[in-house]
């Protein structure tokens, strides 16, 4: 019986290790190790997970790339729109604008192309405003509980699109997202094409020194021990004004005491300071017909231009706009996602800009003491209403490239305004292509994390239920030895109790 347990025995260990040989694994069934085989079980669930994970990943990949391949064409195609702008900045004849126009006309077209078939699997990141999301990862808690990760990709709308509008606030909630002239209100009157004025007044003092500092250049006349009046002084002190050839400023000495700067600059602000020997011989008394509380202060004779500040705390959600009217002509611009304030005022600027209304002009403009971005609206004519009205939030958003189909060089204003706006739209696509870098490069960078997560899982999972085969054949051998040696033993047995019974005979 000992001879038949052990051969039982034998024969029961070298199924084991037959089994362990033919499959490579220690563990290959919850009857072998039940805690090693779950644990195991579920790491090669996950690892499966990854493989759809990452090939999710190399989708994201792609059509990221093929996105940020057609941002970069855009803007290479761009930059050669801003180099035919700049060219058209000359003094040229009808003729050769026609030419520039045509060449512009061509590359906006081949732009449209780009735009319209940057798709990878049915996704185009450049046009709409919906973001994209890619699995990323699978991320399982202590407790068990498994969740996904996504990586999303923010879609760069890089269309012509005007968007649309939608329905206009009252004046006092349109002033909580941009007022006028720092005003409150949302309406103002835009000044005459003389522009804004400051005045001096000034009073005669026999051997006195009295200076006037222009943009930062100080101009003196001191007056002789007797006979030189205020106008003596005045006229003395224009002359030296008009000699600084400061743009847009001019000067009036035409009223007895009194010199008056107006600025006629549409976006350049001067600056003037008035000081004498004797306080108050030489004053401003009028700035724009204000009287400013210190007439020996430094005085800011502002820009032309009519500013309308936005807010710097109420944000522009997507379909949150702004519409501004002068006259008879209205200009929107309609946020899209994660646009702000500054945005905005740049989108504005490209509607003004691309509508070439006669003597129209805008211009964006930052002040950083307060943190305010403000569109300057500049108008020739003067004396029009200028109101600005936000719609209520439900507004379809404008293309990145608003404004693109309007670009225009055909006369010298247009081009000047084309300047500016080619300047955005660049802006915007190299924004554009920027993001779409930073996305790829991060879902590129996911990807090679989860495959070395995954090599490191199926070397755990080799770790925990792998054979050492080189053990396993050993003891192979060594168990067919025991089994031939228990064989013989079992037969010598067997004959033993054959020879006792012979006795028996």
């Amino acid at each position: 019986m000992v001879a038949l347990e052990t051969l039982r025995g034998i024969n029961k260990d070298l199924t084991q290790v037959q089994a362990t040989i033919s499959t490579g694994k220690e563990v290959s069934n919850a009857r072998d190790n039940a805690a090693v085989w779950a644990i195991s079980t579920v790491m090669s669930t996950d690892v499966e997970s990854f493989k759809q994970i990452s090939d999710s990943l190399n989708k994201g990949s792609a059509t990221v790339g093929v996105a940020r391949n057609a941002a970069e064409s855009v803007t290479d195609l761009i930059t050669e729109m801003k180099t035919l702008v700049v060219s058209a900045q000359d003094d040229l004849n009808a003729d050769d604008r026609s030419k520039i126009q045509a060449d512009i006309a061509a590359k906006r077209d081949q732009i449209t192309t780009i735009v319209s078939a940057a798709q990878f699997n049915g996704v185009n990141l450049v046009q709409g405003t919906e973001d994209s999301t890619f699995l990323a990862s699978l991320d399982r808690q202590s407790d068990g509980t498994v969740s996904t990760s996504n990586i999303t990709v923010g879609r760069q709308d890089l269309t012509t699109a005007a968007g649309v509008f939608g329905t206009a606030l009252g004046a006092t909630p349109s002033a909580a997202f941009a007022d006028v002239d720092a005003t409150g209100t949302n309406s103002s009157t835009t000044d005459a094409a003389t522009g804004k004025v400051l005045q001096f007044n000034i009073t005669a003092a026999n051997s006195a020194t009295y200076s006037l500092t222009v943009n930062g250049t100080q101009l003196s006349y001191t007056t002789a021990a007797s006979g030189d009046t205020a106008d003596t002084i005045r006229d003395a002190l224009a002359a030296q004004v008009n000699a600084l050839g400061i743009e847009g400023l001019t000067v009036d000495a035409s009223t007895t005491g009194e010199l008056s700067l107006a600025n006629t600059n549409s976006f350049t602000d001067i600056t003037a300071l008035s000081t004498a020997d004797t306080p108050g011989n030489f004053v401003a008394n009028d700035n724009d017909g204000t009287t400013p509380p210190d007439g020996n202060a430094l005085q800011t004779l502002e820009q032309r231009a009519t500013s309308i500040d936005l807010s710097n705390t109420a944000s522009f959600a997507e379909g949150q706009g702004l519409r501004v009217t002068l006259g008879g002509d209205s200009f929107s611009y309609v946020a899209g996602k994660g646009e702000t304030a500054e945005d905005v005022a740049r989108g504005l600027a490209t509607a003004i800009g691309s509508a070439s209304v006669t003597g129209v002009s805008a211009q964006v403009q930052y002040d950083s003491t307060n943190d305010v971005w403000s569109l300057a609206v500049d108008d020739a004519t003067g004396s029009q209403t200028l109101t600005v009205v936000a719609n209520d939030g439900a507004g379809t958003a404008s293309g990145g490239l608003f404004g693109l189909d309007q670009i225009d060089v055909s006369t010298a204003a247009d081009a000047a305004a084309a300047l500016g706006n080619i300047e955005t739209l660049l802006g915007n696509s190299i924004s554009a292509a920027a993001a779409f870098g930073s996305d790829q490069s991060r879902i590129e960078s996911q990807s090679e994390f989860i495959t070395s997560l995954s090599d490191s899982l199926k070397s755990g999972i080799g770790t925990l239920v792998d054979a050492d085969l080189e053990a396993a054949s050993a003891r192979l051998q060594a168990l067919q030895v025991q089994q031939q040696l228990g064989t013989q033993a079992l037969s010598i047995a067997n004959q033993g109790s054959q020879s006792l019974l012979s006795l028996f005979r």
